[in-house]
């Protein structure tokens, strides 16, 4: 006599709308941009846009307690470097959205607060004038670069 496996004993998959609790760690050519391995986990609904759309394409339909690497071509994970993303930001509102009296150099990361003041979005110094504007890459750190995405799924809701 022979048992099939009842659905309730397979491991729930990924699937559009999934909460998952997971490890992940994301590389570029210079090396890892964030990685969780090391510590906590990260949390995150799928589809609410705190991963890319290519990075969760990748996760549907993985089975709970998956370990895997994907390598994404340049541009696809956040796609490609966008030269308007660079901007000059004023020092007086530079000066109205944090300290006055902070001096910033080429290599900082900045965060700027939504228009909503909800959230937060962050600025790579690229330039600073002696008048004391700002010149920020907006652009995700790994725009236009190819990717590895290493994920290992913990829990799926």
């Amino acid at each position: 006599m022979t048992f099939a496996a009842s659905p309730s004993t397979a491991a729930p998959t990924v699937q559009a709308g999934s909460f998952l609790t997971l490890h992940y760690r994301l590389a570029g050519p210079a090396g890892d941009v964030i990685n969780t391995f090391g510590g906590k986990p990260a949390t995150l609904s799928l589809g609410a846009g705190e991963l890319s759309p290519a990075m969760e394409q990748r996760l549907v339909g993985l089975p709970e307690g998956t370990r895997s690497t994907f390598e994404l071509p340049a541009g696809e994970a956040f796609g490609e470097r966008n030269p308007d993303m660079q901007q000059w930001v004023a020092a007086k509102l530079m000066a109205e959205l944090g300290d006055p009296d902070e001096r910033y150099a080429v290599g900082d990361v900045v965060q700027f607060p939504t228009p909503d003041g909800l959230g937060s979005y962050a600025g790579v110094v690229l330039a600073v004038r002696e008048d004391g504007a700002v010149r920020f890459d907006f652009n995700h750190p790994l725009a236009g670069q190819p990717v590895t995405f290493e994920v290992e799924l913990i829990g799926v809701l």
